[in-house]
């Protein structure tokens, strides 16, 4: 076999009656035989091994999967241990059922090169139908820009006029939350009618002061007046007066001013009452959120 220089060249066939010397033989992968040109194929040398490798797949007719034919088991065990682990019917229409355009009347099989996506509804449509008035598209997704707290607020109220279902504690907040800026609000309008009741006496006080004065002979003359609230000491009735206006009216004012502002997130519009907030947010901006 072979020759002088290369005596390794070359081998027989396996196969009895050919015996042929080839010098690019073939190796089986089943049986791992040497065989010629000629019978390098499983039938061509009846190879015994040549379904070990082999790859039969059944689809189940219950749920569309494929299910292997392993070559040393019986079929039906390979089936029976299908049904009874992987088998689910109900994917048995993911799987057949064909997506179609969903405009009415259109029976276009979507596919990998006819489909597309919308880009406001985010739906996917044939390319037929594929801009939004062919599909009636009904425009992008408003975002959500309500207040989680405006949600429970709202379905409070439905509550509180239907009466249909009993109070929740999502009510009960907002009933307390409503509860608690009222009583922000009254406490702030009795604080200012006070404080504006106190100026005007404190004014009322001082223009009595000024027509006793006049009256008065001029040997009261050395007579001081003090300021009732900052105890400062003038001579005459008139100057205690315009310190009055000038200094303690204009603080009282600013600290009337002063009170704090809750301001819309949305659109930044001050509200000296947390109530109006709640209106203002649920009148203009929608104020509703979804449980």
């Amino acid at each position: 076999m072979g020759t002088p220089q290369f005596p390794d060249l070359g081998k027989h066939c396996s196969v009895e009656d050919c015996k042929l010397i080839d010098f690019l033989p073939f190796t089986c992968d089943r049986c791992h035989l040497v065989y010629c040109l000629e019978h390098r194929s499983y039938i061509k040398h009846h190879c015994p091994k040549a379904d070990k490798k082999d790859v039969t797949v059944v689809i189940c007719p219950l749920c569309a999967k494929g299910v292997r034919l392993i070559p040393d088991e019986d079929p039906n065990i390979t089936w029976e241990i299908h049904v009874n682990t992987e088998c689910d019917p109900s994917n048995y229409d993911k799987v057949t059922k064909k997506k179609k355009c969903p405009v009415p009347g259109c029976r276009e099989v979507l596919t990998f090169s006819n489909t597309i996506k919308c880009r406001d509804c985010t739906i996917d449509h044939c390319l037929k139908h594929r801009f939004g008035p062919d599909h009636k598209c009904p425009g992008p997704k408003k975002p959500e820009t309500s207040f989680p707290f405006m949600g429970i607020l709202s379905r409070g109220k439905k509550e509180t006029k239907t009466n249909q279902a009993p109070a929740t504690s999502s009510s009960k907040w907002a009933t307390s939350f409503l509860n608690a800026a009222s009583t922000v609000r009254a406490s702030a309008e009795a604080s200012m009618t006070k404080l504006g009741s106190e100026i005007s006496q404190k004014l009322q006080i001082a223009r009595e002061g000024v027509g006793l004065s006049g009256s008065s002979s001029n040997g009261n003359a050395e007579q001081v007046e003090e300021c009732p609230q900052c105890g400062a000491k003038f001579s005459s009735v008139a100057t205690l007066v315009d310190h009055v206006e000038k200094v303690h009216e204009r603080n009282n004012q600013s600290r009337v001013f002063k009170m704090s502002i809750d301001v819309c997130p949305k659109c930044s519009k001050g509200f000296r009452d947390p109530v109006a907030l709640v209106e203002h947010v649920e009148r203009d901006h929608g104020g509703t959120s979804k449980a």
